[in-house]
C-alpha cells in the first residue's frame, strides 16, 4: 500500500479515462508514486512535448546512494508492471548505479544520485520545457 495516498488516489481517477494523454500522465504518478515509496528525493517533472519528440514526460530523482538508486529503479519497474502491465523499452546503467535510465517511451526516468544530477543538470538543459508541479494535480 503507498503511503502517498492522494497520488494514489488520482491515479486511479484517471485511470478511468481513455485518452493518450491521461494514460501517460498516469503512468508518471505511478512512476513518482514508486520513487516517493523508496524515498527517491528532488522529483522534477518536465513535460516536453512540445520541444521534443523523444517523449511527453522526462522524470528526475536523486537517489543518494548506489543502493538506492537501485531500489528506486527496481520499485517503478514493480509498480508499473503491476499495476500499468507495462515493461520499460530499455533500461541503461544498472551495472554502475550512480545513473539508470528506465525509456517508457512516453516518459523517460532519470535516476541519478547528486554528483551526477548536478553535473549532467538536465533541468538546466530542459530549461525550456514546462516543469509540471505534480502536488498542483491532488487539488
Amino acid at each position: 500500500m503507498s503511503n502517498y495516498p492522494h497520488i494514489q488516489s488520482l491515479s486511479t481517477e484517471l485511470s478511468q479515462t481513455n485518452s493518450e494523454p491521461d494514460r501517460t500522465l498516469e503512468l508518471t504518478l505511478t512512476i513518482v508514486n514508486a520513487a516517493l515509496d523508496r524515498k527517491g528525493d528532488n522529483i522534477v517533472v518536465i513535460k516536453v512535448t512540445e520541444v521534443s519528440y523523444l517523449a511527453d514526460y522526462f522524470i528526475i530523482i536523486t537517489g543518494y546512494s548506489n543502493v538506492q538508486v537501485r531500489a528506486i529503479y527496481q520499485a517503478i519497474a514493480q509498480k508499473v508492471e503491476q499495476d500499468r502491465e507495462l515493461y520499460p523499452l530499455g533500461v541503461e546503467g544498472q551495472s554502475e548505479s550512480s545513473w539508470i535510465l528506465m525509456d517508457y517511451g512516453d516518459v523517460i526516468v532519470h535516476i541519478l544520485k547528486p554528483e551526477e544530477r548536478e553535473f549532467y543538470n538536465l533541468e538546466a538543459f530542459w530549461s525550456h520545457a514546462e516543469k509540471v508541479d505534480i502536488l498542483s494535480l491532488l487539488n
